[in-house]
């Protein structure tokens, strides 16, 4: 990642603190109103008409430097991924990977093995390492009394 990146990277997280909690008007004052941003509408109301006492409202002024939008904190690119197909146009120190949640252990390990020879970040494992190892142990050995339904549970 070059110095400028970086820099890049550290703005975006002095900006990010700076930036307040943007809450609907009123939303602390009833409980049917949700804290969920929406825009203000009302013919009197501070927020939109930009006063000081209303509630802050979303404006460009708060938007992120264009060229790292999207970038993950470490620096790299986030890509969802599925299959191995998907890492074939990507390069290990532009991207890093996020595999797909709806994905299984039985094609995440094989995918996560691969994506590793390959050199990528992976930014989701799902599961560590260590207990990547202790299930294919489980697998190949094979364990008199042991059913499918206990490898589950573990």
């Amino acid at each position: 990642m070059d110095r400028k990146k970086e820099k890049l990277i550290e703005l975006r997280k002095k900006m990010k603190k700076k930036r307040p909690k943007f809450r609907r008007v009123e939303s602390w004052r009833y409980d049917r109103v949700k804290d969920s941003w929406r825009k203000a509408r009302g013919i009197d109301s501070k927020t939109r008409k930009g006063k000081k006492s209303g509630v802050k409202s979303p404006n460009i002024g708060y938007r992120t430097p264009k060229k790292i939008r999207g970038v993950h904190p470490s620096g790299y690119e986030e890509v969802r991924v599925i299959t191995k197909k998907d890492l074939e146009d990507l390069n290990p120190k532009k991207h890093a990977i996020k595999i797909s949640s709806r994905l299984g252990a039985k094609k995440r390990i094989p995918l996560i093995d691969y994506a590793q020879q390959r050199g990528f970040k992976i930014l989701n494992m799902g599961i560590s390492r260590k207990e990547i190892e202790e299930l294919e142990a489980i697998l190949e050995s094979d364990i008199p009394g042991l059913e499918e339904e206990d490898l589950e549970e573990l």
